[in-house]
């Protein structure tokens, strides 16, 4: 019952007044100590004496959104809906600042967009301070205007969403308001009016000096050598403002060519660096490329020195072979004619048999050998090569 909105309460822009109020903050104030000890069985009356002694304003602040005893009374207002007479004495009071603050953004959420102007634009003469808690737990300096200003051009005040209004130049030319006059107005009409004065004054005196003094008067040059100095006076403080802005400009302008150049030649220098590595790593990998080929070219020629080496040691043992198979050749051709005469004697040819007996397995073991060295190979390369191996005690190739 003690969170019901008043009975005879009206709706507002066709809720419940409470519903001003998001959902969630109206479930933390519902919750809060303040609410619940302080704001229980207030009436239009009493609730004068709690809003006296309010000394910040503020949302919620805290890790848990706590709100301030600021927005539990704007709650209560907002549950028993005072009359409008009551809240618009709230804002004319001078006495106790936060009572106008509350009053006015009471107004701000209730009140019609011409009300809302009306009341609240005249608070922007006060320029008293006041306390502001922040979310972050933290008070912070404020004063009333900026809370009025925030109040008419913002969307969100004191975490609560403010209800739209309609722009003043679109009253004003619906005609439900008149153009705002300031306060500063009257000031600048006085001294505009004293400008003025003071321009006929001095126009009325030159029309006087011209009719009534045709010739040269001692008054009249005397006024006129002053106009003269002050004007020159005039040119002279204009000529040296504009030389200082002049000269304040040209020192800009100076200072960005120096930046410029600077940063030009920062790229140059920077460019130059990358051509030298680029020569130097160019260089090196010529270099590289000179050596390797140097090296190549002498494997080659070692290569060619042992090729014809080989080759000539080839042809040196196949000529050794030509020749001794040559005298081969006519050993056996002078044996086999030995043997033809021995054969006619029957001792040479018993002789012979016995001899031939003899020396047939020492012919057959010596060309067991050959083959199975290699050496008698038909390929004179692979019987050299043979040779060789089997000098170093390797098998021969077939």
């Amino acid at each position: 019952m003690a969170n019901r909105t008043d009975p005879a309460a009206k709706s507002i822009r066709g809720t419940n007044p409470q519903n001003l109020v998001e959902k969630i903050l109206r479930s933390k104030i519902y919750q809060n100590t303040y609410w619940k000890e302080q704001c229980f069985g207030l009436t239009a009356e009493t609730l004068v004496d709690k809003a006296m002694e309010l000394d910040h304003l503020g949302g919620t602040h805290g890790g848990n959104r706590k709100p301030t005893p600021f927005m539990c009374l704007v709650m209560k207002m907002l549950q028993i809906q005072p009359e409008k007479e009551i809240v618009i004495e709230f804002i004319k009071n001078d006495d106790y600042k936060y009572v106008r603050i509350l009053g006015a953004f009471y107004l701000r959420l209730t009140g019609t967009d011409v009300d809302v102007y009306r009341y609240l634009e005249p608070l922007y003469n006060d320029y008293r301070k006041l306390r502001q808690k922040l979310p972050e737990g933290k008070f912070s300096l404020t004063h009333v205007d900026e809370v009025i200003d925030e109040l008419l051009t913002k969307d969100y005040s004191c975490d609560i969403a403010l209800p739209r209004i309609k722009k003043r130049w679109t009253l004003e030319t619906l005609g439900s308001l008149e153009p705002r006059r300031s306060v500063l107005e009257d000031d600048f009409e006085e001294e505009e009016e004293k400008e003025e004065n003071d321009q006929l004054d001095g126009l009325e005196d030159e029309a006087h000096e011209k009719d009534y003094y045709r010739g040269r008067s001692p008054a009249r040059e005397r006024d006129r050598d002053r106009r003269r100095d002050r004007d020159r006076y005039r040119e002279r403080d204009y000529d040296r403002d504009y030389d200082r802005d002049y000269d304040r400009e040209r020192g800009r302008g100076r200072d960005r060519d120096r930046d410029r150049e600077r940063d030009r030649d920062r790229d140059r220098d920077r460019d130059r660096d990358r051509d030298r590595d680029r020569d130097r790593y160019r260089l090196r990998d010529e270099k590289d490329y000179g050596r390797d080929r140097e090296r190549d070219r002498e494997w080659e020629g070692r290569e060619r020195e042992r090729r014809d080496r080989d080759r000539g040691r080839r042809r040196s043992h196949s000529r050794s072979r030509s020749r001794s198979r040559d005298r081969k050749d006519r050993e056996g051709g002078e044996h086999r004619k030995r043997h033809a005469r021995s054969s006619t004697s029957p001792r040479r040819r018993d002789g012979a048999e016995e001899n031939g007996t003899r020396e047939e397995p020492k012919k057959k073991k010596e060309r067991k050998e050959k083959k199975e060295d290699g050496t008698d190979h038909p390929d004179p390369e692979i019987a050299e090569a043979n040779r060789l191996r089997a000098s170093l005690g390797l098998k021969p190739l077939k």
